[in-house]
């Protein structure tokens, strides 16, 4: 974090400050923001969130022994450290992190890119964050710190040398995208795509729309809108990039996009493409598995277009990512049994991608096996959507559909249904019973995706698969 006095700290948050021990107004504080203690070093900036099973403020003291200079409280705590209390601890942090990108944006040459879209934010963030890194100094998300705590978190890493924001913003409601996107009015936003995920906490689709949008509608007048011209809901933004005067660079598989991907093929040691550019052919060869992770690749790169970087310098610089992410189609096992873990998230695109992926890069001969648990956060459409699930995964021919939890239990009934009764289609209450019977099922040529939303926890399953075949 930029330095600042206890005093600055305390009028940007509207709070009063209580001094400790030889500190002062005008003391300066320079170390990272937390909400957690364990993350806190020596002059850090400690916010005592409340939260939903535990309270930030019982953890001042850890803090204190970690060398939290200053703890953000809603009341005084009885710790020996100087406190700012304020009526709202997360909206003092969303309040210091504008404050703070605010002044290094004025006094420096920070460029700020925000991203969104219901699936691929995650991926194209580290893409992207790859692609400027060599440009300068450039802060980006840890993991998917991409919520109303997490990205003012990441907001917060900026210093005065710093050139590159890059921000990824999640919604889990309504009004929270504005919100963040809000607090720095990006110089270039990137929607990726509007799919299911979420659907239910918005109230349909086009709620989900409407939110994403909200996006480009606080991108900086004269910004930079970064759209995708395959997804008509996205294709639809243009409207309010035009209202607030932004020009629109368009990425897709669409002829006439800016940046044109076509050729896509996946094989099991990673995924090919031609990226077109004023009519200039760039190959583009990932090690990253999924022809859906091209799309996220090819935003990442009109991203960086939008702020200068030459097309040649980002594919070569996308490259050499190995991974998109801990959790997102990440290659475990051996030769013999591969396992691609890809549960740390899931809707109706990404599981449908995943299940795609996994049928392109098994060869004849190798068992097709999916591991898959529920899709959360979909609401009245979550029956459906764990029906057309199913759907596929029996007309992609897998050879073995492993349903754990009971919350998926649908999508084992579902894929019975469809034809999968005579023991492809296997369910299990939990994941130390369904490892229990991989252990045993799998054989040498098998080819594995585990995926599911996070809260159904698949993915320590693949971490044990991996090992275990490892």
């Amino acid at each position: 974090m930029i330095s600042l006095t206890l005093a600055e700290i305390a009028e940007i948050l509207g709070g009063h400050l209580h001094a400790h021990g030889t500190a002062g107004p005008a003391t300066i504080v320079s170390g990272p923001a937390e909400t957690d203690s364990r993350e806190i070093v020596a002059g850090g900036v400690f916010f005592a969130k409340p939260g939903e099973v535990t309270d930030g403020h019982l953890f001042v003291r850890a803090a204190i022994d970690n060398g939290a200079a200053v703890a953000i409280v809603d009341h005084v705590v009885a710790e020996p450290v100087s406190q700012i209390v304020v009526a709202d601890v997360v909206t003092a942090l969303a309040d210091l992190a504008r404050a703070v990108v605010a002044r290094v944006r004025a006094h420096g040459d920070l460029r700020i890119i925000g991203i969104t879209g219901s699936n691929g934010k995650t991926t194209t963030k580290n893409m992207l964050a790859r692609i400027l890194s060599d440009e300068g100094e450039t802060v980006a998300p840890i993991a998917s710190f991409n919520n109303e705590v997490g990205a003012p978190l990441t907001m917060l890493r900026v210093s005065d040398t710093t050139r590159y924001l890059v921000s990824e913003f999640g919604a889990s409601g309504p009004g929270e995208i504005a919100r963040l996107a809000g607090l720095v009015n990006p110089d270039v936003g990137v929607v990726l795509m509007v799919g299911m995920a979420h659907a239910g906490g918005f109230g349909g689709i086009e709620h989900t729309v409407y939110e994403k949008g909200r996006l480009i509608a606080a991108v900086r007048p004269g910004g930079t809108a970064v759209l995708n011209l395959d997804d008509a809901r996205v294709a639809s933004m243009q409207e309010i990039a035009a209202a607030n005067d932004e020009s629109v660079l368009w990425f897709g598989h669409a002829a006439d996009a800016d940046v044109r991907v076509s050729d896509v093929a996946v094989t099991g040691d990673g995924t090919t493409a031609i990226v077109t550019v004023d009519g200039v052919d760039h190959p583009l060869r990932m090690r990253v598995l999924g022809a859906h992770h091209v799309m996220n690749a090819v935003a990442a790169i009109t991203a960086a277009r939008a702020v200068g970087v030459p097309v040649a310098d980002a594919i070569a610089r996308i490259e050499t990512v190995e991974l998109a992410e801990r959790w997102r189609m990440q290659p475990m096992g051996n030769a013999s049994v591969r396992i691609i873990n890809d549960a740390y998230n899931a809707s109706p695109d990404s599981m449908s991608a995943a299940l795609r992926t996994l049928a392109q890069i098994a060869e004849p001969g190798q068992r097709k096996v999916a591991v898959l648990g529920a899709m959360s956060e979909l609401g009245e459409f979550a029956g459906e959507e764990h029906d057309n699930i199913a759907l596929l995964a029996v007309r992609l021919r897998f050879e073995r559909i492993v349903v754990v939890g009971r919350e998926a239990r649908r999508l084992y009934l579902a894929a019975i249904a469809e034809g999968s009764w005579d023991g492809e289609a296997v369910f299990f209450e939990s994941a130390d019973e369904a490892f229990e019977y991989l252990k045993t099922e799998l054989r040498d040529g098998d080819r594995v995706i585990v995926k599911s939303s996070n809260s159904a926890g698949l993915r320590h399953l693949g971490d044990r698969m991996g090992e275990f075949f490892s």
